[in-house]
């Protein structure tokens, strides 16, 4: 009798506790965004909405993406990608689009200004768009969102984690966190809001290209510890830019029109730009290992500078 109640009583504790173990797991998979919230979608990537007016997401491609800001009722979408948007789809579906392209070191504050402007001046919905939908465009919509809708710096931030801006891109994320509401008259000053902006040349995007590999060798005579002069930027944030830099080039109509030999090199740094930022986030990678990489895209550079930066 007594092991009776003895079995009864675990019994009850084990059904108690598988009880409880139960409600946490469901309860942990109840709990979402709390400021992105995620909007279920087969043409668009990592869309999100913001506000009732504002969503972000990847670049929209073909007229099916198009239809789909058009059943969200997008009435003006806002690229800050570099590349050229899709103007001709996105006025076959009646959209207005704003072309606001920001790099992933920030956003400036002139284009903040016009990115605030821009959600202040259209009627109905926006949908701000980057190329993937995770980095840029987050931060732009988290700016407007400051400057239009109330956001503290901590809801900005929240949203940015929240829509997968990732830790390197510490320019976004100051971006946000030291976001200043831009003046009445610098806001009025802004009349015209371009449609498509001229897109960066080669020879802009390499100055950008070889300030990122400055930073770099001078981390790398510190063993890697730290970018001089700049205590806010660690060696693998800066080595997250500059492959972002050459992601970005690869995707440039110039490159396009260029020969196979000229984007097999530049695919070629991309890669190596690639390596150095994994090896530099592995905090068990030695010196050599990272040296290595380094010197490898240094060669790489050179070699495509060798033949084709004149």
């Amino acid at each position: 009798m007594r092991n009776r109640k003895s079995l009864l009583l675990a019994a009850a504790i084990f059904v108690g506790a598988f009880r409880l173990v139960i409600g946490a797991e469901t309860l942990r998979g109840l709990v979402t965004n709390t400021v992105a919230k995620a909007v279920p979608s087969t043409r668009l990537h990592n869309l999100f909405r913001a506000t009732t007016n504002v969503f972000s997401g990847s670049s929209p491609e073909g007229d099916a993406a198009f239809s789909e800001l058009i059943r969200l009722g997008v009435k003006t979408v806002i690229s800050v990608d570099g590349a050229q948007p899709d103007v001709e789809t996105a006025r076959k579906h009646g959209l207005r689009y704003i072309h606001l392209p920001i790099g992933y070191d920030g956003v400036p504050t002139n284009r903040v200004a016009e990115l605030i402007k821009a959600a202040q001046s259209q009627a109905g919905p926006i949908y701000v768009h980057c190329h993937h939908g995770k980095h840029r465009g987050p931060a732009a919509v988290a700016v407007i969102c400051e400057g239009t809708s109330g956001w503290t710096t901590n809801r900005a931030v929240a949203w940015l984690k929240e829509a997968g801006t990732a830790d390197d891109y510490s320019g976004l994320y100051r971006s946000a966190m030291e976001f200043r509401l831009p003046e009445a008259t610098a806001l009025a000053r802004i009349v015209e809001l371009p449609e498509v902006v001229k897109p960066s040349s080669v020879v802009e995007a390499m100055v950008a290209i070889d300030a990122e590999f400055d930073r770099l060798k001078a981390a790398q005579k510190l063993n890697w510890d730290k970018i001089p002069n700049q205590p806010d930027i660690s060696p693998a944030q800066t080595a997250t830019i500059l492959w972002e830099h050459f992601r970005e080039l690869l995707r440039s109509e110039d490159t396009m029109k260029r020969g196979a030999d000229y984007r097999m090199k530049l695919d070629s740094s991309q890669k190596l730009a690639e390596q150095l930022r994994a090896v530099l986030r592995e905090p068990k990678a030695t010196l050599v290992e990272r040296n290595t990489v380094f010197q490898y895209l240094g060669k790489s550079c050179a070699s495509c500078h060798t033949q084709y930066r004149n």
